[in-house]
């Protein structure tokens, strides 16, 4: 075995190693079941959290202020928080066009 055909090899060892590594820790985060209630944060509240979110950085920056809402109501609010967060860049129209 030829010392590139190694370091190709080892290469790719990491490369399977680390993500299975970063899987195998996500999993071991857990959000209680009695964290979310009825009434946390939603899609629409998420949107608008995202649309204000670089003022809202600006305030935490002064106050004990947070961008994000915990606990939310997961998946629903986190897509309202990246569609709002992306009217500020186009949602990167701009980037495809060119």
């Amino acid at each position: 075995m030829t010392e590139s055909t190694r370091e190709t090899l080892r290469c790719g060892v990491w490369a399977v190693a680390i993500p299975l590594v970063i899987l195998g820790l996500s999993g071991c985060a857990y959000q209680p079941s009695g964290a979310v209630s009825p009434s946390a944060p939603g899609f629409f509240l998420g949107l608008w959290h995202g649309f204000i979110a670089p003022i809202s950085l600006l305030g935490s920056f002064f106050a004990d202020h947070r961008m994000y809402a915990f606990p939310n109501s997961g998946v629903l609010y986190d897509l309202g928080f990246l569609l709002g967060l992306s009217a500020w860049g186009g949602g990167g129209a701009y980037s495809a066009r060119s």
